[in-house]
């Protein structure tokens, strides 16, 4: 049974920190999974109960010692009283935070709350179905990859049927823009589990909190190389309204260009020389015609 907590906490506390290594799990696979899910949320409150309960009926079924850590940037909701209601019956805890917002800051918060060496990254609003918890999990905890995501855009994956043209426009392209820094068919996916170790390493190579797409910073900054993708369904969210606004668009941008100088400086120089070649070339072209 777990307890919560709600803590106004700005630093980051150092922990020990427990789990399994993958070659133990490997080598004797009736270990214990032990593993931290992390759910960063504002004003979630009406997802929290379905979303709790179907990720411990998927990690219950396995055998997984499994906690889920809310974290909250201090909705003016009813997070704090269902979560308390939650922890009765689940591991679940609250972090509340105060003077500080964004989807990645919570998830690097999350994951540094943890104790343990398996960590998941989800979203509240069921649009990444907890059901496929235990496929993301397990090949990390195998050490058959370092870095598992739940994909739309790999076979067997999909989205939903009622999006829009222009919505699947600006899913499409902005996967595409992402796809050079990471060799997977969904770089941009939120559904995501790897170990501590890759964690950790992303931070020393200057990991940042930028937007929402934590999951493609801890990607280009770990230096992962193994990547595996599991099919998954994305619906929309089951209550509540979307947090994604233009200024979220516009940090994605901005964090492209800080991961492209960082780790493909030159390809990305290329790009931008090709791309003003052929903008000043149809330029003079429209200036041609025109006189003509």
């Amino acid at each position: 049974m777990g307890t919560t907590t709600t803590t106004y906490v700005t630093t980051r506390p150092q922990k020990a920190r427990a789990g399994l290594s993958p070659q133990a799990i490997e080598s004797n696979p009736m270990q214990v999974v032990r593993v931290s899910i992390v759910v960063p949320t504002y004003c979630e409150a009406e997802n929290l109960r379905p979303m709790c309960e179907r990720v411990f009926a998927a990690t219950r079924s396995a055998g997984f010692d499994a906690e889920l850590i809310i974290v909250d940037d201090d909705s003016p909701d009813a997070t704090v009283d269902v979560v308390a209601e939650l922890s009765k019956k689940y591991a679940v805890r609250l972090i509340t935070r105060r003077g500080e917002r964004g989807l990645s800051s919570a998830v690097i918060r999350g994951f540094d709350e943890s104790d343990r060496d398996l960590l998941v990254c989800m979203d509240a609003d069921l649009s990444h179905p907890p059901e496929k918890l235990v496929d993301i999990i397990n090949p990390v905890a195998r050490n058959e990859t370092d870095f598992c995501i739940g994909s739309r855009y790999v076979s067997g994956g999909r989205t939903s049927e009622d999006w829009g043209f222009l919505r699947r426009l600006n899913s499409k392209v902005a996967t595409w823009l992402a796809r050079p820094l990471m060799n997977a068919c969904d770089p941009m996916a939120g559904y995501f589990c790897i170990r501590r170790e890759t964690f950790d390493n992303a931070r020393r190579n200057g990991m940042l909190a930028i937007g929402y797409k934590i999951g493609l910073e801890v990607f280009v900054r770990s230096g992962c190389r193994r990547v595996r993708e599991i099919p998954i369904h994305f619906v929309d969210r089951h209550a509540g309204e979307s947090k994604l606004t233009a200024r979220q668009q516009m940090l994605y941008l901005k964090q492209l260009v800080i991961l492209f100088l960082a780790r493909r400086p030159f390809f990305f120089l290329f790009v931008i020389a090709i791309t003003a070649l052929l903008a000043g070339a149809a330029s003079r072209l429209l200036a041609f015609l025109l006189a003509s």
